[in-house]
């Protein structure tokens, strides 16, 4: 019989475990430069909204399509990180991989984009509603 290597917690002891693990899980993306990028862009996309005077359900909407973001970013940093480990050499299987998660971090920033332009747009020409 194996030993396990992670000891499974239950109870309120899951729930710290879980949290550390989410905290490693940021501190590692935070190295990643588009992360931080991507940081950028949402306090800016913030500010730019508290500025044309966006409704709260806006913002919501807003900070909701960011943390879709940042969660693609981390799971795209995660399978380039997993690729690099089980394939170093360059692989057709592992470009494919990563071009994907690639894409899926574009699909975010799009619909990030799009919903900013539209909600920005619409109190800059239409003023308050």
């Amino acid at each position: 019989m194996t030993k396990r290597a992670v000891t499974k917690e239950t109870g309120f002891r899951h729930f710290i475990a879980a949290a550390s693990y989410s905290w490693a899980g940021f501190l590692r993306v935070l190295k990643e430069a588009a992360f931080r990028q991507e940081l950028g862009f949402f306090m800016i996309s913030m500010a730019a909204l508290a500025l044309v005077g966006a409704t709260i359900g806006e913002i919501v909407v807003a900070v909701l399509l960011f943390l879709g973001l940042f969660s693609m970013e981390a799971m795209n940093t995660a399978v380039e990180e997993v690729i690099d480990r089980i394939s170093p050499e360059i692989s057709i299987v592992g470009k494919h991989a990563k071009d994907l998660g690639s894409f899926a971090v574009t699909c975010m920033i799009a619909a990030c984009c799009l919903y900013l332009g539209f909600v920005i747009g619409k109190h800059v020409l239409f003023g308050p509603a």
